[in-house]
């Protein structure tokens, strides 16, 4: 005797072809997102606004503002570290946005190579 499941619940034509569209309209969703996300910036400061650094949701560094105040010719190394921190905590927001995003657009469902 052959086991039944019941009434729609199967993996006939139709729930695959269902399983399909629901997957491409998952997948359009997250490549609009991104998309989105990719025109966005995001600054960060350190140093208590001494340097503040822009980057895009493409992770590309766009600007980066040195107040003259935290230029000293003897600390360069100083001045460094401000920079990276700042342009750190910017790739870091844009970063989590996109995290984010793509959590709440999936439901948290983790796709391989979807983004």
């Amino acid at each position: 005797m052959k086991a039944r499941l019941p009434k729609g619940y199967g993996g006939g034509p139709n729930n695959i072809q269902q399983l399909a569209r629901q997957a491409q309209k998952l997948q359009d969703d997250m490549e609009a997102a991104s998309a989105e996300l990719e025109t966005k910036e995001y600054t960060a400061n350190a140093g208590g606004g001494a340097v503040s650094v822009t980057v895009t949701g493409k992770m590309e560094l766009t600007k980066v503002d040195i107040s003259p105040d935290v230029v000293d010719p003897e600390d360069v190394e100083m001045l460094s570290d401000l920079v990276m921190a700042a342009a750190n905590e910017a790739l870091r927001a844009a970063s989590k946005e996109k995290e984010d995003k793509m959590e709440s657009i999936s439901g948290g469902l983790n796709i391989p190579g979807m983004f």
